[in-house]
């Protein structure tokens, strides 16, 4: 909540919630909204997310006859959060205290304690902690923060994980309120262990986990990086969506550590650390899923690690996700899958680059062929060791003997035009075409003939030709007018001089300077062009797409 949200006199809920409320879709609000002069305006929150006033919108609502009874888990949630605010996660860890071990918790009002236990007898306390989760869940998604982890986020990483054995082990060493988790794998079974730097939300994890009936879940609470609770762990399985917004990861105070396998992390590398983390907790044959920023695949200060993690076969595929999968906003977001060797040699030889930024977030996680590559190791040991799966894709789907010959194709027209528009030039009758008389291009344009133009002057008059005015400026007696001392070259002509001529004259020279204009444009295509086709032909050969004719 804002600070203006706080001295509401009543609860507040957010267009979810109204629409909740009412039994409608959350376009429904937004129409009212629009539609309805006298709908109760925000009373917290900002624009993308305003907050209303609870007992206003119930109002409106039996007005409109449009209201519901409201349901006990609304008055529940609205309830928390007129008692914690901005601490919601405090609210979710009282009430999962009190229903698992029938402890109130001093912050906790009787009235909103006797709501959580009417609505555990009604539907199950398993029931009113995933309820709580989801709304906590959804809320923050909203306000754009990463504090938990998204639904269509936890989607992706069950679908990458795959097949879990049941008496595997599962680690997640950032598992804030549980949600990766206790969402990853057979329901039960497996032994899962997590650690959360927040006490509450460790609390939380821990209670959601015994009252949905999880019977080997331990989650400890400290911060994993800094006070490693799980120092002798060895998992089967490694699942983390790990802070990224702490600037202060504790490098000074780890330099030493044991963890760093494959590099000391830089400060800004905070991601690096957290991965190498899971790693060190991954048994052999284990697996590691992280989050990562896309960032992380090409930033500068975390090469030399990449370049470790694909030297010995750890990495074994890199997936991009939609933009929006992580939270509400669109940065993209890729997972990084690793896996411990079990043995000297039995590390990967290719890294499998998944791009899925182009498809439906709701859609198949499944790749087109057109989406995967897989990248041999030396292919990505190069000087910025790049892991953006986009990049490879699009390179391995390249057609360099298409892309080859029509390159090829098209500098050959354009070295052949480059000599056609070279234009013939005859000995002049003078050293140089301004010794004859002149006339100053300010002159030009107090008599109407000419008018300053962006770039360059152009000419208003049948009597003179642009090409041969523009021409004559960038000749080099005209550069030096048009040069100020210090160095810089105007193109204003105000101070340059143009020869005197008749305009067949004028038109004869204007042909010449317009074919050196498109001789110099045509020449910079064919040294763009030039470049583009000896570095594809160096690629393909180097790669096996292409070989010299027989």
């Amino acid at each position: 909540m804002t600070e203006n949200s706080a001295s509401s006199a009543g609860p507040l809920v957010t267009g979810s919630e109204i629409a909740r409320l009412a039994g409608v879709t959350r376009a429904a609000v937004s129409n009212w909204r629009r539609r309805y002069d006298d709908f109760p305006a925000p009373a917290a929150g900002g624009v993308n997310s305003p907050l209303f006033d609870l007992a206003e919108v119930q109002a409106w609502l039996d007005e409109q006859r449009k209201g519901q009874d409201v349901a006990v888990d609304v008055k529940l949630w609205q309830a928390l959060r007129g008692v914690y605010g901005e601490d919601m996660i405090g609210g979710l860890a009282d009430v999962a205290r009190l229903l698992a071990e029938r402890e109130v918790s001093a912050e906790l009002p009787a009235d909103v304690a006797g709501l959580a236990l009417e609505l555990a007898e009604s539907t199950g306390a398993a029931e009113v902690v995933n309820a709580l989760a989801e709304r906590f869940t959804d809320s923050v998604r909203r306000a754009g923060s990463d504090q938990v982890t998204s639904p269509r986020m936890v989607r992706a990483v069950r679908h990458f994980v795959g097949e879990v054995a049941a008496d595997a082990t599962l680690f997640d060493p950032a598992c804030g309120i549980g949600t990766l988790l206790l969402a990853v794998g057979p329901e039960h079974g497996l032994t899962r262990r997590g650690q959360e730097s927040d006490a509450r939300s460790a609390l939380f994890a821990q209670r959601r986990a015994d009252l949905t009936g999880r019977i080997d879940v331990v989650v400890a609470a400290g911060d994993s990086l800094r006070d490693d609770r799980w120092a002798e762990l060895r998992a089967d399985l490694v699942v983390c969506d790990p802070p990224v917004s702490e600037p202060d990861w504790g490098r000074e105070d780890l330099l030493l550590d044991s963890r760093w396998e494959f590099g000391i992390p830089s400060r800004a590398e905070g991601e690096l650390a957290w991965l190498q983390h899971a790693y060190a907790h991954t048994a052999p044959g284990g697996r590691v899923l992280m989050v990562m920023p896309a960032s992380v695949a090409y930033r500068k200060a975390g090469r030399r690690i990449r370049a470790e993690l694909v030297r010995r076969g750890v990495l074994t595929q890199v997936t991009a996700l939609p933009p929006g999968t992580a939270a509400s906003h669109a940065l993209p977001v890729h997972l990084w899958h690793l896996r411990r060797p079990r043995a000297l040699g039995d590390g990967v030889t290719v890294v499998r680059m998944v791009d899925l930024t182009a498809g439906d977030l709701d859609g198949s996680l499944e790749p087109d062929p057109g989406q995967l590559a897989e990248v041999p190791l030396i292919d990505l040991l190069d000087e910025t060791v790049d892991l953006t799966p986009g990049r490879h894709v699009e390179e391995s789907h390249r057609d360099y003997t298409l892309e080859y010959r029509s390159l090829r194709r098209e500098l050959t027209e354009n070295l052949q035009l480059l000599a056609e528009l070279l234009p013939v030039l005859a000995a002049g009758d003078s050293p140089g075409s301004l010794e004859a008389p002149t006339v100053s291009v300010a002159d030009l344009a107090r008599a109407g003939l000419v008018q300053y133009g962006d770039p360059e002057p152009v000419s208003v008059s049948d009597q003179l030709d642009t090409d041969y005015l523009q021409g004559f400026l960038r000749s080099t007696a005209n550069i030096r007018r048009s040069t100020s001392a210090s160095g810089t070259f105007r193109v204003d002509g105000k101070g340059a001089r143009v020869p005197q001529m008749t305009i067949t004259d004028q038109r004869r020279y204007g042909a010449a300077f317009r074919a050196l204009q498109e001789f110099e444009e045509r020449a910079r295509r064919v040294a763009e062009l030039s470049r583009d086709v000896a570095s594809l032909a160096r690629d393909g050969l180097g790669n096996g797409a292409l070989k010299p004719e027989s």
